[in-house]
């Protein structure tokens, strides 16, 4: 198991990739996203029991990871579009509304960053609606830039190269 920041509280706080024995875990975590109201805001992939499936057994290049705390699943990252040849893979992360505001984003950031990096990765890549100012300050704090519109979302840009390996 990937081993993170300890949770400011002295919390035991780690990230690993899902497995196969995680489907009916994920898929009670997709249940409380697609109850959450802000996960209006977040939709990468529909939140069923069969996405859980999917991702729980994924064997792909794709990294599809669970933060938990203290054992209990709380936020959910992916890295994608190494599958499907982009060399720039796509960042989307999810924190049950129980954790928000406690600094597990930016640590669930800081662990996929490392992990593009070890996977070759040169950039990453997000969009977040315009006006989500929480994650808009967050994402620029870690050094995005945003460099695109997309409707009402904006697309960001981390060089991991000028980040050099700090993270």
């Amino acid at each position: 198991m990937a081993e993170a920041p300890e949770a400011s509280s002295g919390q035991d706080l780690q990230v690993r990739r899902f497995g196969a024995s995680d489907v009916e875990l994920l898929a009670a975590f997709f249940g409380e996203v697609a109850q959450d109201p802000a996960s209006d805001r977040f939709h990468p992939h529909p939140f069923t029991a069969e996405a859980a499936r999917r991702i729980a057994e994924h064997q792909g290049r794709d990294l599809y990871l669970g933060q938990f705390l203290d054992g209990q699943l709380v936020g959910y990252g992916m890295l994608r579009g190494w599958d499907e040849g982009y060399e720039t893979p796509s960042l989307g992360i999810y924190l049950s509304a129980r954790v928000r505001g406690q600094g597990l984003a930016k640590a669930l950031m800081e662990h996929l960053h490392r992990q593009a990096r070890q996977n070759g990765a040169d950039r990453i890549r997000l969009k977040v609606y315009k006006d989500n100012l929480r994650a808009v300050t967050l994402y620029q704090g870690l050094g995005y830039v945003f460099v695109a519109e997309e409707g009402e979302q904006s697309v960001g840009l981390l060089d991991l190269i000028s980040q050099g390996g700090g993270l």
